[in-house]
């Protein structure tokens, strides 16, 4: 994959809708800019729409005409999907997470898991991946620390987690799925 420099954020800028390069030129650091370009560009590619978003009330993006997608990205990658349905995605840098987050975000059950793991810091990006993932296929983000606790019990989707070395990320999908859910992840 390209080098994330800014040189390859200012060829990008001309290959996308006014929108997207105006959301793009408001991150301050140029990975932000990178990764807010490149994925649009990814999502272009898979589906052939080159249109504007609109956004629900809780500010996820659309696609008017279809199809639903999801849109993460990390230091280490950028994750597109695609599906028929209601679709999420969430990829995340493997990292260590304070006893306080863990606490904040994860149930008891959620929280023992993490405490008694050989590698801890992937068991937290694991599950921290699944709850995104169910939080942007509903369509509603995070609104809340008591949603994170319980978003897994109460889930419907079906869940999909891939492990790399530096990264994590999860895939949530109606019972449906269609899963021309095409996902793309792309490396630094």
């Amino acid at each position: 994959m390209e080098y994330c420099t800014e040189t390859e954020v200012q060829a990008m800028l001309p290959l996308v809708s006014d929108q997207r390069r105006e959301q793009a030129l408001r991150y301050k650091h140029t990975l932000g800019r990178f990764c807010c370009l490149k994925s649009w560009l990814m999502l272009r590619e898979m589906t052939g729409e080159a249109g504007e978003f609109e956004y629900n009330e809780h500010g996820k993006p659309f696609l008017p005409n279809g199809p639903y997608f999801s849109i993460s990205h990390c230091k280490a990658g950028i994750a597109v999907a695609i599906d028929c349905e209601p679709v999420g995605i969430d990829i995340e840098s493997v990292r260590q997470a304070d006893d306080d987050l863990i606490k904040r975000v994860m149930c008891a059950r959620e929280q023992e898991m993490i405490r008694i793991a050989e590698h801890p810091e992937r068991t937290f990006t694991r599950l921290w991946t699944m709850k995104e993932a169910v939080v942007k296929a509903q369509g509603t983000g995070i609104t809340s620390f008591e949603q994170l606790q319980t978003v897994l019990d109460v889930n419907e989707q079906e869940l999909q987690t891939t492990e790399k070395e530096n990264y994590i990320y999860t895939i949530a999908y109606g019972k449906l799925h269609c899963f021309s859910a095409k996902v793309q992840a792309a490396e630094f």
